[in-house]
C-alpha cells in the first residue's frame, strides 16, 4: 500500500484530537454528575459511564475492556480483573476507558480523590506532573525510542516518590481496529524492549501516533492513580 498523503495525515490527526475531546468531554460529564461516589461499586460506575457515552455520543462499543479501579485495586495493572469494590468515602479511583468515535479510538484515563487525604490528592496532581514532564521529554527529543522513554517515565515517578507501575507506559493509537497490539508485539508499546524509534510510520506508509500512560502506585499505603491521553498529538 502507497503511503499516506499529507492531506490524508491531516484528516487522521484531526480525527484522533477530535475522538479525544469527546472522551475528555465525557470524563467531565461523568465528573459534572457525580457518577463517582461512595458506596457504589466500580461494576456500577463502569456501567454508568457505558450508558452515559451512549447518550451523549452515541458509543455503543469500546476498543478494549472498561476499567474502574479503586482503593487497592488501583495497585492492579490493567490485564489484571480483580474482584468488583464499592468506593469508600476516602477513596481514590481512576477510571479507563477506549471508547469508539465513529471509528477512531480514543484511550483517556482519569483519576479522582474522594475526601481530603493529601497524599492521595499529591499523587493525582503528579500524574500530570509526570505526564506533561514525560510528554516535554519526547518533544525534546526527536529520535527517541519507546525504551528510553518508559525508562525516562521511570525516573519521572521515583523522583516524585512513586513507583511506576505497569510494564509499559503507553501504545499506539488509530483508526478502530487499529493494529493488534498485544504482550507478545513489544513494538506497538512503549516499554523497555522496544528499541524502536517512535517518530515512525506503519506497514501503511502512516504516521505513528502513541497515548502516554502513566501509573503511578504507594505499595506501601495500598493507593495507586492513573492517566493517560494523547502523545503524539495536542488537542
Amino acid at each position: 500500500m502507497s503511503a499516506a498523503t499529507g492531506t490524508d495525515e491531516d484528516e487522521r490527526a484531526r480525527e484522533l484530537i477530535e475522538a479525544e475531546k469527546k472522551a475528555v468531554a465525557l470524563f467531565e460529564e461523568v465528573l459534572r454528575r457525580g457518577l463517582v461516589g461512595p458506596g457504589r461499586t466500580e461494576k456500577q460506575v463502569s456501567d454508568d459511564v457505558r450508558d452515559l457515552g451512549a447518550e451523549l455520543f452515541g458509543t455503543d462499543k469500546h476498543w478494549h475492556k472498561r476499567v474502574v479501579r479503586a482503593g487497592e485495586n488501583t495497585l492492579r495493572p490493567y490485564q489484571d480483573n480483580p474482584p468488583d469494590r464499592v468506593i469508600a468515602d476516602d477513596d481514590i479511583v481512576f477510571l479507563d476507558f477506549g471508547p469508539i468515535f465513529e471509528a477512531w479510538e480514543a484511550d483517556v484515563g482519569r483519576t479522582f480523590v474522594l475526601g481530603d487525604d493529601p497524599h492521595k490528592h499529591r499523587l493525582a496532581a503528579d500524574l500530570d506532573e509526570v505526564f506533561e514532564a514525560g510528554r516535554a521529554f519526547f518533544e525534546a527529543h526527536p529520535d527517541v525510542t519507546a525504551a528510553q522513554l518508559y525508562a525516562e517515565m521511570c525516573d519521572l515517578a521515583q523522583a516524585r516518590g512513586w513507583e511506576f507501575g505497569g510494564w509499559h507506559s503507553g501504545h499506539l493509537v488509530g483508526e478502530f481496529p487499529h493494529e493488534h497490539i498485544d504482550t507478545e508485539r513489544v513494538h506497538s508499546y512503549i516499554t523497555e524492549a522496544n528499541d524502536l524509534v517512535m517518530r515512525t510510520v506503519d506497514a501503511s506508509g502512516r504516521r505513528a501516533h502513541w497515548i502516554l500512560e502513566v501509573h503511578l502506585v504507594d505499595r506501601e499505603r495500598g493507593i495507586g492513580g492513573f492517566c493517560e491521553q494523547l502523545l503524539s498529538l495536542r488537542r
